[in-house]
């Protein structure tokens, strides 16, 4: 995390290299994402380039930056959902991304929320994109479904990521908990590491295909996307926040046809404390035509982050400023 120290370097760094005046109003909005090899980082820096417009910047008009004037917004690394939702509820993030469920289950202090104080300032800036569950097992493994990883070494991801959520979710569809397995806690390039050593037979990863670090494993190793289907499926889809989702044959080496899983949206959410029209603005600049070229030309998922699916699947109260784009927009009534 930032400190006012970094960010004072920061902003001082900024202004020696504009010549901006120290008086003029600079605003830092920080986005907290997931672990760098999976999707919420690089399409948090995508934004976070997509929404600034440093002082001094060259206006949109004039082919510079097209984001809220004054702003400089970085993506931070970060555990996840659950650990970017307590940043936020604690002051110590504006922003961050965080799945569908775990979203609406901490503002509403539902789910695995329950027994704790709700996040009720956590308020919604856009659905994203839809985050398919991947479940990587090695060729060697015998894994060939979710009922298989008894008695087998699989990675569920940090606590605080909303992998590791989904995981636990999972298994309990398909009579597992925990105690079933030999849990690990890794992220997901962490995971394939082991993998490749021999020393994992699966891992889960919740986020958008393709993914950095299972793309590298299967490049170098064989493995199999284990499908998350029938009966199992069934029982998850049954919380509201999950659909039915397709990893395209081809997404990555080996993978010769297509594999049925199921998906989340990727929600970005901040604090009610957060100022309307700032908020506003950042609303306005995702949806702008400049942002729009960066998200279909910086990452596959980028084309999947439309205006259209905005609101899709959102469970918690918008923040006000992101409401009152979206009203002008015509996108809500």
């Amino acid at each position: 995390m930032f400190t006012r120290k970094v960010l004072g370097l920061a902003a001082a760094a900024l202004i020696a290299a504009t010549g901006v005046s120290a008086a003029q109003e600079m605003t830092f909005f920080r986005i907290g994402t997931g672990g760098t090899a999976g999707t919420y980082y690089p399409i948090g820096g995508l934004l976070a380039n997509a929404i600034s417009a440093p002082p001094g910047s060259r206006s949109c008009e004039d082919g510079g930056a097209c984001g809220v004037p004054g702003l400089v917004a970085s993506a931070l690394a970060a555990n996840g959902s659950v650990a970017n939702v307590n940043a936020i509820v604690g002051g110590t993030l504006e922003s961050g991304f965080a799945q569908g469920d775990v979203a609406t289950w901490a503002q509403t202090g539902t789910g695995i929320w329950e027994g704790k104080p709700p996040a009720d300032t956590l308020r919604a800036i856009a659905n994203l994109y839809p985050e398919s569950i991947h479940l990587i097992a090695s060729a060697g493994s015998g894994i060939n479904s979710v009922a298989d990883l008894k008695g087998k070494r699989v990675s569920l991801d940090e606590p605080g990521s909303g992998t590791l959520v989904d995981a636990q979710l999972i298994l309990a569809a398909a009579g597992l908990s925990e105690k079933d397995i030999k849990p690990e806690y890794l992220k997901p390039d962490q995971a394939a590491d082991r993998m490749k050593d021999g020393a994992m037979d699966a891992f889960f990863f919740v986020g958008g295909y393709p993914a950095g670090a299972i793309a590298e494993l299967a490049s170098q190793q064989d493995v199999k996307v284990v499908p998350i289907d029938g009966e199992i499926a069934a029982k998850v889809l049954e919380n509201k926040f999950f659909a039915t989702d397709t990893i395209p044959a081809g997404t990555y080496e080996g993978t010769d046809a297509d594999v049925t899983t199921i998906a989340v949206g990727a929600q970005w959410v901040t604090s009610a404390s957060q100022p309307d029209d700032l908020i506003y603005g950042i609303t306005k600049a995702l949806w702008n035509d400049a942002t729009r070229k960066q998200l279909d030309a910086g990452h596959a998922k980028g084309k999947q982050i439309v205006p259209e699916n905005a609101l899709a699947g959102v469970g918690i109260p918008l923040h006000p400023g992101a409401e009152r784009f979206y009203k002008e927009a015509g996108l809500l009534k």
